[in-house]
């Protein structure tokens, strides 16, 4: 029997729309100050830079290494409070995690660095929901694109992996790798959704809308 869900947080419980300000509004922005140049020529600038580093490697999630390599004149703290009006719940976020919360135990496995993780879900107001809030990369020290991650929140847990439902919008950190264990893992795509392209692949494992999930589990 299944006993703890798990979700992701960046585009999962809460929009994507908040970390994309401050990332590739607010840090290009102190840049084109700082150095005299437009916004757009910042931007870009900056963009190869997280390119040039990659999702799958820790360095990219952590904002203060992120400042220091640029030397900008702000602290992370005052970016992510900067941009806090843009941290927006799922339309049925608030009412899933109510209603998992009666049956389930809930926690959040986010690859955000743990300054992410603690303003968006203070701000929304959701914290009291999760028995454990993981930051895989300032917690664990790794991406949950390795297999190595979901074995130690297992551990963690005092679970298996078949005791563990997760949930999350990367196809590979949050479906592919965590199913290959054997966790009851679903892709949260919920842009797909909006656009009415309602094809269901991953063997049924696609979710649309959080109350989806509802359903599966």
């Amino acid at each position: 029997m299944k006993k703890i869900v798990s979700f992701d947080l960046d585009g999962t419980l809460v929009h994507g729309k908040y970390g994309d300000m401050v990332w590739n509004h607010g840090i290009p922005e102190e840049y084109a100050r700082k150095y005299g140049m437009s916004f757009e020529e910042a931007r870009h600038l900056i963009r190869s830079q997280y390119e040039e580093v990659g999702e799958t490697n820790i360095e990219w999630y952590h904002i203060e290494l992120w400042l220091r390599k640029f030397d900008l004149p702000v602290s992370a703290k005052t970016l992510l409070d900067r941009y806090e009006a843009y941290i927006e719940l799922f339309p049925d976020t608030r009412d899933v995690l109510e209603t998992l919360a009666k049956t389930y135990t809930l926690i959040v496995a986010s690859n955000a660095a743990r300054i992410f993780v603690n303003k968006e879900l203070s701000y929304a107001n959701i914290t009291s929901h999760f028995t454990h809030i993981i930051s895989a990369t300032s917690d664990y020290g790794m991406v949950k694109k390795e297999a190595g991650f979901y074995e130690k929140l297992c551990s963690t847990l005092r679970i298996s992996p078949h005791e563990l439902v997760h949930v999350g919008d990367h196809p590979v950190f949050d479906f592919e790798t965590p199913s290959r264990l054997g966790i009851d893992a679903y892709h949260f795509v919920p842009d797909h959704g909006e656009t009415g392209d309602k094809v269901q692949t991953n063997n049924g494992k696609r979710l649309y809308c959080l109350s989806d999930l509802l359903e599966k589990i």
